[in-house]
């Protein structure tokens, strides 16, 4: 009973988990949609046209990349997933943000990513071993009812075999040797 409880819980907590992030990720795309959908985009600047001034402004159009070491307003390597460090060193590029750069952006999201695959094992681990410790604990006690059943089977067989002896010998016809025929007395 009890693994059924731990497997039910540990199941349904799982799966409360796992659809509350689909909402909020759903959520999240719904929104972000939303937002970006009604607002018409500015006028196309050139990044370079803002170089040299401030990491806010350059990074007021999404396209731009601020490089704080050269304090270069440039346009985003699109070809790239990260900008090259040709272009601009990962600790010195911003982009969205003035105050996180790429690096540890990317030590946040791996961090992150870690963090969630970990849960993901230990989770489907718990899961496992309680649906196994279950599945021995029930089987363990199918067996002592089937024991139990059978015992109490035997002693009625007993009980009933000595009441039939007990019948034979009032009335004469207990056998003294189990082997002889009734016909042979």
């Amino acid at each position: 009973m009890l693994s059924v409880v731990c497997t039910r819980l540990t199941m349904s907590a799982v799966y409360r988990a796992s659809s509350f992030a689909f909402v909020l990720i759903f959520y999240g795309v719904f929104l972000t949609t939303e937002a970006q959908a009604p607002t018409p985009s500015p006028a196309p600047t050139h990044c370079a046209s803002r170089s040299n001034t401030s990491c806010a402004e350059c990074l007021q159009n999404v396209i731009c990349l601020w490089c704080s070491s050269t304090k270069q307003c440039i346009d985003y390597p699109v070809r790239n997933i990260l900008p090259p460090s040709s272009v601009c060193s990962l600790s010195d590029a911003r982009w969205g943000l003035c105050l996180v750069n790429f690096q540890i952006l990317i030590i946040t999201m791996s961090v992150l990513g870690g963090i969630i695959v970990i849960g993901l094992l230990v989770c489907c681990c718990c899961c496992c071993k309680c649906g196994r410790n279950g599945n021995k604990k029930e089987d363990a006690k199918v067996e002592r009812q089937t024991r139990a059943r059978k015992s109490r089977q035997k002693a009625k067989s007993t009980e009933m075999q000595l009441r039939h002896d007990e019948i034979r010998q009032k009335y004469g016809m207990a056998k003294d040797n189990p082997y002889a025929r009734m016909n042979d007395h």
